[in-house]
């Protein structure tokens, strides 16, 4: 059984507003959002002139998105939660502390990866 409503062009229309308000209200209301918004900024010139290809380009850039994206994920995890309620919970407070894991593993892998193109590029080898 389908869901009433827009379907086709006017639907997809919708979720790409939908997105827009998304990515806004992160960006208003998380300072993460923001300071890794800039980050991006930065380092997304940096991954053109490191990258030596287009699959080492896109893994570069695409890492910096993975942690965005991430991000994006965590905010909404804990505005839901922050909505239930502001009592402690233990389930609250583990679903908030999961999605802040999710992101710093993301940091982590943006890391390593730029970590190693950078070695790869400045290092001379062994």
């Amino acid at each position: 059984m389908t869901k009433p409503g827009n379907t086709g062009v006017k639907r997809i229309n919708n979720a790409f507003f939908y997105s827009l308000a998304g990515l806004k209200a992160a960006w208003q209301n998380e300072a993460a959002i923001r300071q890794e918004g800039v980050l991006i900024m930065l380092l997304a010139p940096a991954a053109l002139w490191l990258g030596d290809d287009a699959v080492s380009r896109a893994l570069l850039l695409g890492c910096l998105l993975l942690v965005i994206i991430v991000e994006l994920i965590n905010s909404a995890i804990e505005a839901v939660v922050d909505r239930i309620g502001s009592e402690h919970h233990t389930l609250s407070g583990r679903a908030k502390d999961i999605g802040s894991a999710a992101v710093l593993i993301a940091l982590l892998n943006a890391a390593i990866i730029w970590g190693l193109f950078i070695y790869e590029k400045f290092c001379p080898p062994l």
